[in-house]
């Protein structure tokens, strides 16, 4: 009776043993793709619809002047985040260049 207590006592040991010296997976990564992806078709025109629907509002009150400053300032904008855009995505390519 002692001994099979005993030999119990040893399976349960060495199983926690072998799980503790089991593998564990590694930590996920993140889906930054999926991410870009999703600002760049999801929020991206959502925004857009809204600075199109501020400036029609705002022409239809007269405030042209107000409305072009606003788009130019919208564009300039747009084209800094698409040239961010590009050099997140040609920045390596940008640097062997200039440091080879």
């Amino acid at each position: 009776m002692m001994l099979e207590e005993f030999g119990q006592a040893l399976w349960h040991q060495a199983t926690l043993a072998a799980v503790a010296l089991a593998p564990t997976p590694g930590p996920k990564e993140i889906n930054t793709d999926g991410i870009l992806t999703f600002f760049a078709t999801k929020i991206t025109p959502i925004l857009l619809a809204v600075l199109g629907i501020i400036f029609i509002g705002r022409a239809s009150r007269g405030e042209i002047s107000r409305v072009l400053t606003s788009s130019a300032i919208a564009i300039i904008g747009l084209a800094f985040i698409a040239g961010a855009a590009t050099l997140l995505f040609f920045g390596g390519s940008i640097i062997d260049l200039l440091f080879k």
